[in-house]
């Protein structure tokens, strides 16, 4: 004799089955998370002087840009990268600054330490 079939329906299969989807929910959710933090998106596209004229050429055939749009948009472009470039010397002396005056507060044991630190930093930013 067959011992009895368990119904689709019988409690015990769905609370079973519903928690297996949780648990793989969670663990989807979780691991997406990790991902992200450890990998973080990076820009579409980043304008560098090295790539303005592959984007000017991108815009002129996918927007069919005529001769003059084309040269007005490369002077905005310029304008655009001249503040871009301004700005990071900003931030680059504004970092500059902060480290000087961290610096002068700490001990010279801290200041090795602290040197290290933004060497390990700095290097696993260029990873990325």
């Amino acid at each position: 004799m067959h011992p009895p079939r368990v119904s689709w329906s019988h409690p015990k299969v769905v609370a079973t089955l519903l928690l297996v989807f949780l648990c793989g929910a969670a663990s989807g959710v979780l691991g997406t998370k990790l991902w992200a933090r450890r990998y973080p998106p990076k820009p579409v596209t980043s304008l560098r002087l090295e790539n303005k004229r592959d984007v000017l050429a991108r815009f002129q055939r996918d927007l069919d840009l005529s001769r003059e749009q084309v040269e007005k948009i490369e002077i905005i472009l310029d304008d655009f990268m001249k503040y871009v470039h301004d700005l990071q010397v900003q931030m680059d002396e504004t970092r500059s600054f902060g480290k000087e005056q961290i610096l002068k507060v700490l001990t010279e044991e801290q200041r090795q330490k602290f040197e290290r630190t933004l060497a390990e930093a700095q290097a696993r930013s260029h990873f990325r």
